[in-house]
């Protein structure tokens, strides 16, 4: 995983922003399930073999992205997994404790660790590997587990280090810093597979980078259900404690970020639907016509079309164009038009004076031509 405590933005300075930070760090720490880890990276595997995987947000032995890289090592061919923390893990000895290994509970406090997995077998010789055999080959020091000597932010200069080291990056980076997280990891010329918030889709920062297909969504999407630490706060709606005692949360809006190739993005969408100008009206600020939903894009449209973030899940840059993005403003370029809407306090979704939520620009590249409609 994991959403950490080093990603406090302002940790290190003074006062109330110091508070503010905190408060909002803690709403980052949320911890993936195993299955949901499977389910995604099970369409990437060819891209893993020889590779150099780095979770560089990641707590040996209590994250599910280490794990599943650690136990699948051999499957996938890896050439070597690393994975660096920062402090302790707010949800601790749910897997296999590092106390282990490196001491006592007060010897790990406040510490980072950085772990480097170049080979995994059957330490204990009882027919089958897991973490145990894992934590095996740390204390024989087949395998690296090491402080590190700063405090394991992922932006620390020993981290960007391993990160130039790698070649594929996996974790689900927190909330907060997202979009300083991919753009460090596309600076670097790093491949990804990284956890998201489907609003990601409409930032400044980020839209643009899916415009140019520089990054784009990967297969799983929607519902996710994460553990939290036990002093998150219950709530009404998405929330839960386990037989257990454990806390849980989920969300609707998770997605995969990526920009290694995939069979996704070359798969079409079927269009049904034909142009027609009583159904699809246009904005009123921007020469295009509005689509509420993804399976209403009309096949015979040559121009441009305004349609729902749910696109990007279905789009294929074989297919279509992304032209750009209408929210109160039009979202790149355009100043003079964005000077216009605001002088007339207007907003760049309207349609007959009422504004629609963000839209994605596109346009169709491969038009029925039999009865193409302007």
């Amino acid at each position: 995983m994991v959403w950490k405590k080093q990603y406090m933005e302002g940790e290190l300075m003074a006062g109330n922003k110091s508070l503010r930070s905190a408060e909002k760090a803690k709403v980052d720490e949320f911890y993936t399930q195993l299955s949901d880890i499977e389910k995604e990276m099970r369409y990437y595997r060819k891209h893993f073999k020889d590779k150099v995987v780095f979770c560089n947000c990641d707590d040996p032995f209590e994250s599910n992205f280490f794990k599943y890289f650690v136990l699948n090592f051999n499957r996938l061919g890896l050439k070597k997994l690393i994975a660096t923390c920062y402090v302790s893990s707010p949800i601790a000895n749910t897997q296999l404790s590092l106390f282990d290994i490196t001491g006592t509970e007060e010897d790990k406090q406040n510490k980072a660790y950085k772990a480097v997995i170049t080979k995994v077998y059957d330490k204990s010789g009882d027919g089958g590997i897991d973490m145990f055999d894992v934590a095996e080959l740390f204390k024989s020091g087949e395998n690296e587990l090491t402080e590190l000597a700063g405090d394991g932010d992922f932006r620390s200069e020993e981290c960007l280090e391993l990160l130039d080291e790698s070649d594929v990056v996996v974790t689900n980076p927190p909330f907060s810093l997202f979009r300083e997280y991919v753009s460090i990891l596309l600076e670097r010329h790093k491949y990804f597979v990284i956890i998201g918030s489907q609003n990601a889709i409409t930032y400044q920062e980020i839209f643009p980078l899916l415009m140019d297909n520089k990054i784009w969504l990967g297969y799983g999407n929607g519902d996710m259900s994460f553990r939290v630490p036990d002093y998150f706060e219950p709530r009404e709606t998405r929330f839960w404690i386990d037989e257990n005692g454990q806390k849980w949360r989920s969300m609707g809006n998770i997605a995969w970020f990526t920009n290694l190739d995939i069979k996704k993005r070359h798969e079409e969408l079927i269009l049904v639907k034909k142009y027609n100008s009583d159904e699809y009206l246009k904005f009123d600020n921007y020469d295009a016509i509005n689509v509420n939903k993804v399976g209403d894009i009309p096949c015979d449209y040559t121009g441009v079309m305004g349609v729902p973030i749910t696109f990007m899940y279905k789009y294929s840059p074989d297919q279509f164009e992304i032209v750009n993005a209408l929210n109160r403003y039009v979202l790149v370029g355009n100043e003079e038009l964005n000077k216009e809407i605001r002088n007339n306090h207007s907003h760049a979704c309207n349609i007959n004076g009422k504004a629609t939520y963000f839209r994605i620009l596109i346009r169709n590249k491969h038009p029925e031509v039999n009865l193409i409609a302007k």
